[in-house]
């Protein structure tokens, strides 16, 4: 009778030890999948603006159409990712994008001037810090997640009850040209 209390005893332990380690997991996936969230919201928040912005350079430079074709080309592709992957091959091709735009604004004085331009260059300079900051939480929750269940024994539980690796938010491109300082010339 007292093997059969240690035997008991023991599968308890266990069986708390495994617990502990399954919430565990969870817990840790649902921060990957809020700080996930915290990314939508605020590319929303981007992909909303762009079409104002878009729209307030039309009237200065009506002849540029192909780089604004290519920056609703690029919100409209943005809009339409679903993963992180996507997202973030989306995001990256959009930010090229918007980069264009801004340097037309450099060719257009009025345009520059233009009290809407700068509010809204303002409030999408405002969105990408927050984007920036809710990239660098995601990829520190998915490294955490990932970094536990590769780890023995959370490596058996999540293996047991299906907890997928995920992915980080990595916009990618070159890694030294985003490295490189820009040339400023006054």
């Amino acid at each position: 009778m007292t093997v059969l209390y240690v035997l008991l005893g023991a599968l308890a332990i266990v069986a708390v030890f495994l617990i502990g380690i399954y919430n565990s997991l969870v817990a840790k996936k649902q921060r990957v999948n809020q700080a996930f969230a915290d990314i939508d919201v605020q590319l929303k928040q981007r992909q909303n603006l762009i079409p104002n912005l878009v729209e307030t350079v039309k009237g200065y430079a009506t002849h540029e159409r192909e780089t604004l074709d290519a920056v609703i080309s690029a919100r409209n592709s943005a809009v339409a990712a679903n993963t992180p992957g996507e997202m973030a091959q989306a995001e990256g091709v959009l930010t090229g994008a918007l980069g264009k735009l801004f340097a037309l604004a450099e060719a257009y004085p009025d345009l520059k001037a233009n009290e809407n331009f700068k509010d809204l260059q303002d409030e999408l300079s405002v969105i990408e810090d927050k984007l920036a900051a809710a990239r660098r939480f995601y990829n520190a929750a998915v490294q955490d997640y990932n970094t536990s269940r590769e780890q023995f024994p959370n490596s058996i539980v999540a293996g047991m009850f299906n907890f997928p690796e995920r992915e980080f938010f990595d916009l990618g491109g070159d890694r030294t040209a985003l490295s490189t300082v820009p040339e400023v010339k006054f």
